[in-house]
């Protein structure tokens, strides 16, 4: 996708070219690159929401957090535009937060996990969502990286379960609310922020 080459700042006359499509009708439906961006968003919003529904029906618990880093990870990773989605949208309406939504039951999601005993007691719901990131920002290095993505997949989740000789993980994991507006807000931070 274009956004993924260029950046979301890409010019909409060269997105109408790839699409096939005259500048015209990318206007008539997106009437500037705001709306634009939001509509993306939504169709993100959309697709994590048709994800969820499989990985929650997991037959164990564990199974639906292999799902969860699996499936979303690899979204991020064929999606590499999506950051930039997610910060423009933030500068757009920083009050639209259809993602809350997954808090509660990504929460119950790690609750159920570690009630099994297969994820370590010390990993939070968004301590998954940051390394769904991670591991989806391997996408930034294009199809040739994506068959062994994999690999890195497999490190992760050897560290989310539960053994006995676990060294304990430093600090407290971030609140939803915490984590949403940082990974909306990605890129250089400034002394005030």
């Amino acid at each position: 996708m274009l956004f993924a080459e260029r950046g979301i700042d890409a010019p909409l006359d060269e997105l109408a070219t790839r699409a096939g499509v005259g500048a015209g009708t990318v206007y008539r439906h997106f009437p500037n690159r705001d709306a634009l961006v939001r509509e993306l968003y939504d169709i993100g919003v959309g697709e994590l929401r048709e994800l969820a529904d499989g990985i929650l029906a997991a037959e164990t618990a564990w199974r639906s957090v292999e799902l969860y880093v699996e499936r979303l990870a690899a979204w991020l990773a064929n999606a590499p535009y999506v950051p930039a989605v997610m910060r423009r949208m933030a500068e757009i309406d920083p009050g639209y937060r259809p993602g809350a939504e997954f808090a509660e039951p990504v929460d119950g999601l790690v609750a159920r996990a570690q009630a099994e005993g297969s994820l370590r007691a010390d990993v939070t719901a968004v301590d998954l969502s940051v390394l769904v990131d991670m591991l989806g920002s391997l996408g930034q290095y294009g199809g040739t990286y994506l068959p062994y993505w994999r690999r890195q997949l497999a490190v992760v989740l050897d560290g989310l379960r539960a053994r006995p000789d676990l060294t304990p993980l430093p600090g407290v994991g971030l609140d939803f609310e915490t984590f949403h507006d940082m990974s909306h807000r990605k890129g250089p931070r400034t002394a005030g922020d």
